[in-house]
């Protein structure tokens, strides 16, 4: 058992490394796309969470970011997160259409003030139908 629980921990520990080389590594990424898609997903995390608990957002959006928080959050994934560069795509893809949703149910104003990263991603991403609701 104890065998067991050692492996577990090295394991644990060779993720978190991981993780924390992948964040220097995008740190040093020059600004450009990469960076941008280097930083998409956490700036998603960090605007669900803001929105989650901002009582400007209608119930229904709501719902659609804390689906999208948990569809991120879940292990289970359409496409496996060992491949090489389309493993995220299915998380990409759920976060965009749950903000494409909530930026048609929320003023525009209040989505870029929970977007941590740069402004214009987040704008691309609303296109037109970010612009019908203010």
């Amino acid at each position: 058992m104890r065998d067991w629980l050692v492996g577990l921990a090295v394991a644990a520990a060779g993720v978190v490394a991981s993780w924390a080389v992948l964040v220097l590594l995008a740190r040093r990424l020059p600004p450009g796309p990469l960076r941008d898609l280097a930083a998409f997903l956490p700036d998603c995390l960090t605007t669900v969470r803001r929105l989650r608990r901002d009582p400007r957002v209608p119930r229904r959006a709501r719902v659609a970011i804390v689906v999208a928080a948990i569809w991120l959050a879940s292990p289970i994934d359409l496409i496996p997160e060992f491949l090489p560069v389309i493993g995220p795509l299915d998380d990409v893809v759920v976060v965009a259409l749950a903000l494409r949703y909530a930026g048609r149910q929320v003023p525009r104003q209040v989505l870029l003030d929970a977007w941590p990263g740069e402004p214009r991603l987040l704008l691309r991403l609303l296109g037109d139908a970010g612009a019908r609701r203010r």
